[in-house]
């Protein structure tokens, strides 16, 4: 039987040279845990959405005029995200992510992966219905 001694030297072999952050992690998640939660909500709205147009991460990136890195980042939930890139990706899924938005003036085309237009978004009138 191995001695404690034994054993704490054995572990000390596999031990990271570099600490863990865990706790600092799990804490800054505690404090962001609002803005987290909707990220993590736009995130999935946007998967549903792409997959309902059969658009992929590079297509969409390409909509936004951002790298893929990015929206991949971003499809993770954990982007605080400007009111910029919320509308940008509104523009570029045919979203409604903000509760309100200003008057839309144009119609929104975006093309699938299978290259097929689709209007995601029509004019709206002065009230915001379609």
């Amino acid at each position: 039987m191995k001695t404690s001694e034994e054993i704490i030297s054995k572990l000390k072999e596999h031990q990271s040279p570099t600490p863990s952050k865990w706790r600092e992690n799990a804490e800054w998640r505690s404090k962001n845990r609002a803005w987290l939660r909707y990220s993590q909500h736009i995130a999935m709205m946007m998967l549903d959405r792409m997959e309902e147009l059969n658009m992929s991460q590079k297509k969409l990136s390409e909509l936004m005029g951002c790298s893929q890195q990015y929206v991949s980042k971003v499809l993770k939930g954990q982007e605080n995200l400007s009111l910029e890139t919320i509308s940008k990706i509104e523009r570029s899924l045919g979203l409604q992510i903000m509760p309100t938005r200003p008057r839309d003036t144009h119609n929104y085309i975006v093309e699938t992966e299978d290259d097929e237009a689709i209007m995601v978004a029509e004019d709206r009138d002065e009230y915001g219905n379609a």
